[in-house]
């Protein structure tokens, strides 16, 4: 093909791109998560959680933020979920630049962060929600709510293991298993799933914050306060739910500091 009949065949090929037109309005959530992760991690991290990984992938979503060139509000992460809100979107919007581009990235920095040596993916798609306010906590409290849920298969999962069930059977019974009945089952073995570490249960907020810092004002002469802006990872969270749940999203949507007390360890 000359370069001649390529530019000519070029709006043709640009019709085919039938999903290229299809945008978003923000405010909006991009999900990702992991694929196949549990394969990935069979060996050499913690079951049912590890905080190696815990950390590794609030560390990536915090390079995402520090370097991709999106500017999201928070993100909420859990076992291998990340949840991103946006006030505003590049690319117009496009939903298939958004979805590739995030996913790509932050597959891009767990694998840095925590060394893969295997090739890594996350899936993503964008989910509108009509609000910062009731939309975002109600968004994010179901996605909390699945934290738990996920936590309390996590556990029963493995503690059946542990009295000799095989993975396939194990899979099968918890699955059939009320909430009541996991949590009896592995506080005969010793756990309380009300006093695991929180970041279990509740998942963990990566989001900007302001503080202020001292500076000179060469032109007035004086010194002075200025304003700036660093990422923080939040490990021990409230029920989005509650008010108090409320009141840190309010914070966080304005990027208002966090008292240090409230942000925790992995």
């Amino acid at each position: 093909m000359t370069a001649q009949s390529w530019v000519r065949n070029e709006p043709a090929e640009k019709e085919r791109e039938i999903y290229a037109a299809i945008k978003a309005l923000p405010p909006l959530i991009v999900r990702a998560d992991g694929r196949n992760f549990r394969r990935l991690l069979q060996t050499d991290f913690s079951k049912p959680f590890d905080a190696r990984f815990a950390t590794g992938m609030a560390d990536a979503v915090t390079l995402f933020f520090e370097q991709s060139g999106f500017d999201p509000l928070l993100a909420f992460v859990f076992s291998d979920e990340v949840n991103l809100c946006f006030t505003h979107v590049p690319f117009r919007g496009r939903l298939e630049k958004l979805d590739s581009v995030i996913a790509s990235y932050l597959a891009s920095a767990l694998t840095l962060v925590l060394g893969f040596t295997e090739p890594i993916a996350f899936d993503a798609r964008v989910i509108p929600i009509c609000d910062l306010e009731d939309g975002l906590r109600a968004y994010l409290a179901h996605r909390q709510a699945e934290a738990w849920r996920n936590h309390i298969n996590a556990y029963g999962y493995y503690g059946l293991q542990a009295l000799g069930l095989s993975k396939r059977a194990a899979e099968t019974r918890v699955k059939g298993m009320k909430a009541r009945e996991v949590h009896e089952l592995l506080y005969r073995q010793g756990i309380n799933l009300n006093e695991t570490p929180s970041w279990q249960r509740r998942g963990m907020i990566v989001a900007k914050e302001a503080y202020e810092k001292p500076g000179y004002d060469r032109k007035a002469e004086r010194a002075v306060t200025v304003t700036r802006f660093r990422i923080v990872q939040l490990r021990e969270l409230p029920l989005f739910g509650t008010e108090d749940g409320q009141r840190l999203l309010t914070r966080l949507a304005a990027r208002e500091a966090i008292p240090i007390g409230d942000k925790g360890v992995v």
